[in-house]
């Protein structure tokens, strides 16, 4: 009897045993935006071959759902452990108190070393002199164009030569010099920057579009659709940007990355050698321009309590063979320059642009409200085109509605001080 009952103890033990091995894994939560999603998840196995005992769990989120979503598991409180954050996000998400402080494990770690990423990239991760995120991979905007309508000259360098170029190539309506797309903050800001606008002032508490260096910047972007250099409808007139740059109906473009396996997959192989890249024109003998700072970092949750282990991820995705793979099947760039160097990058064709230009860049203001700002400095600068408001009357209404946006923040920054 005392046998049999030992037999069937030994039994049970051995059934709740295997019950419980599942559950005897650590299971970290990783979020990863659009393609990145499926390519992270290939990258998995490895990880969890070096890590017994700990699964990695991949949830793939729609870029056009990841910020709300993001927001809602903060406030549900249902954050992932890791995850994928554009970084303009950062500064809400630390506003909201809603990321770990990672400047100690970098410090500490010998996988993450700061030296190897391009320093205007890495600063978007930097508020407040705290370390919230590690690059993930890298974008900024550099100007695509038509070699062959170009000629000899080459890409321009200045603002003066890119005119010149411009000038000389556009006959509307028929052909058109460079598309500027209407609804896109993003030129506007790059030449501002360029001028060397600050775009905010008083410690980021008011608009300062009014300033000397905006209003030139502003000016110049306006003057190229009023000498109808670029097509007042913008993007809205296009047919297909492809189609419409092979026709030659615009010879520059300023973009990013995500075009570069599109221009090669979707233009007519009649053209593989008449289209290339180049960093962006200064407004003087500067070059190249600046350029954002763009891309995706890496975060931790800071409630969650697998922060160790998923610190030993974000160790993982950020080694150079792990970035190499990344790039190979999404077609991101790099955020750590060893893996451009390992893959030999800066040296092809297309992609030699951007590994210059990513020396020259710079954040936008790091501040909760600065999508909404975007949005605005968009609206305004669409105004300014289609002639429904002067440059004047665009840059006051801008000053107008960013202090609008911003009297929250003057109201808990007065209240600190």
């Amino acid at each position: 009897m005392r046998r049999a009952a030992a037999v069937l103890a030994a039994v049970l033990a051995s059934a709740t045993g295997c019950g419980r091995a599942p559950d005897a894994a650590t299971v970290v939560r990783f979020w990863a935006m659009g393609r990145e999603g499926e390519v992270a998840a290939a990258l998995m196995p490895e990880f969890e071959r070096r890590h017994p005992g700990v699964r990695v769990r991949v949830q793939q989120v729609p870029w056009s759902a990841a910020h709300e979503k993001l927001l809602t598991a903060y406030v549900g409180g249902a954050m992932p452990d890791v995850f994928q954050a554009g970084n303009t996000w950062l500064p809400e998400l630390v506003a909201l108190g809603a990321l770990e402080p990672l400047d100690a494990r970098i410090d500490a770690s010998s996988a993450v070393p700061r030296g190897d990423y391009f320093p205007g990239i890495l600063d978007t991760n930097v508020i407040d002199g705290t370390t919230w995120g590690v690059p993930w991979y890298v974008d900024t905007r550099v100007l695509f164009y038509r070699t062959d309508v170009v000629g000899a000259a080459g890409p321009p360098r200045t603002w003066g030569a890119w005119v010149d170029a411009m000038e000389r190539i556009a006959s509307p309506p028929d052909r058109y010099a460079i598309l500027l797309p209407l609804r896109e903050w993003q030129v506007p800001v790059v030449l501002a920057f360029q001028r060397g606008a600050n775009l905010l002032r008083d410690g980021d508490r008011r608009g300062d579009f009014r300033g000397a260096a905006f209003r030139a910047a502003f000016a110049f972007y306006v003057d190229l659709f009023h000498r109808r250099l670029a097509p007042a409808g913008g993007d809205s007139a296009l047919s297909n940007v492809y189609d419409d740059f092979a026709r030659g109906w615009f010879s520059f473009y300023v973009t990013g990355p995500w075009n570069l396996n599109a221009f090669a997959e979707r233009l007519p192989a009649s053209l593989a050698g008449d289209w290339d890249t180049a960093p962006l024109p200064a407004p003087a003998e500067d070059a190249p321009g600046v350029s954002l700072a763009g891309g995706a970092s890496l975060a931790i949750a800071r409630g969650s309590a697998r922060r160790d282990v998923a610190w030993q991820l974000v160790e993982y995705l950020s080694e150079p063979a792990r970035q190499v793979e990344l790039y190979r099947s999404s077609g991101d760039l790099p955020a750590r320059r060893t893996a451009w160097l390992a893959e030999g990058l800066p040296g092809r064709r297309h992609a030699h642009a951007f590994w210059e230009q990513l020396q020259h860049v710079r954040s936008t203001p790091k501040i909760p409200e600065w999508e909404r700002i975007a949005n605005t400095v968009a609206e305004y600068a669409e105004a300014a085109v289609r002639g429904s408001l002067t440059a004047d009357e665009a840059l006051t209404a801008l000053d107008r509605d960013v202090d609008g946006l911003l009297e929250k923040r003057r109201w808990l920054l007065g209240g600190r001080e």
